[in-house]
């Protein structure tokens, strides 16, 4: 009877060791990816790279029941067990990207904390705000500013339109000048809290429910440069790396852990 009651523990373990290193590669993979994205947008203007944190899952309590051994048949507390990982909560490293010469006169980046504000219409046809540091603009035939993808550049009142025919001066405070008249200033914004905004696309973003929206006074608009991506190729190569080694490790861990049940079910068999 003892003997049966050991193996039972040890298959225990077994299944146990096998949850404990399947978590361990779902969490590896979202890991995975997570770089692999941040290293498909290295180049995409603007681009904040992610990653991703772990968390236990809480620790249960173990108890012997229907054992001989105990008095009574009553049950006793072995102790407590942890049944792996799982993935967390994502983040962004919000860290200013170095600045690219251009050049050009609708190109500006931000130097500081903060976004462009963006007139954002989906293929619904249903418009919305949304804030972006990639200042790569160009002007339409009618002379509005805005982005590659068409979308309306905002300013403090509205969309943005200009002279085609006019030269383009941009002040730090995001003023802009044509003729020596300002026609326009940018709706520089950012948020009392980065937390509660979520990516959209390559480098867009939104505000979710909590999101203390505010106008961005220290911050300074480069006219003729662009901010890149923040993700360093190398640094996420090397992570990949080290992910891809501990995703194998806990391949490893089940194959041994399989082989060892089933070792410990042919004993069982056998008695």
């Amino acid at each position: 009877m003892q003997f049966c009651f050991l193996i039972s523990i040890q298959e225990f373990s077994m299944v146990k060791g096998l949850y404990t290193a399947y978590t361990g590669m779902i969490q590896e993979q979202h890991r995975m990816d997570t770089l692999a994205n941040n290293l498909a947008n290295a180049d995409t203007i603007g681009f904040k790279k992610e990653g991703t944190t772990s968390q236990s899952f809480d620790a249960m309590l173990i108890d012997k029941i229907k054992d001989g051994s105990e008095y009574a048949g009553l049950a006793r507390r072995i102790g407590s067990v942890n049944p792996g990982v799982k993935i967390g909560e994502g983040y962004v490293d919000w860290s200013q990207g170095s600045f690219q010469v251009t050049g050009n006169s609708y190109d500006f980046a931000l130097a500081g904390d903060g976004f462009f504000s963006i007139e954002f219409t989906n293929k619904n046809g249903e418009t919305s705000t949304m804030y972006t540091r990639d200042g790569n603009f160009q002007v339409t035939q009618d002379g509005y500013l805005v982005t590659q993808d068409g979308d309306y550049v905002l300013g403090k009142n509205g969309r943005i339109q200009l002279d085609v025919n006019a030269d383009l001066v941009m002040q730090k405070d995001g003023s802009i000048y044509q003729n020596d008249q300002k026609v326009a200033q940018l709706q520089l914004s950012t948020f009392a809290d980065y937390n509660y905004l979520k990516h959209y696309g390559e480098n867009y973003y939104y505000p979710v429910e909590g999101a203390t929206l505010e106008d961005a006074n220290n911050i300074s608009v480069e006219q003729g440069y662009l901010e890149v991506s923040n993700v360093s190729t190398v640094s996420e190569m090397v992570q990949m790396i080290s992910v891809s080694r501990q995703y194998e490790a806990n391949q490893k861990i089940i194959q041994t852990m399989d082989t060892s049940l089933q070792t410990a079910t042919e004993l069982g068999r056998i008695k």
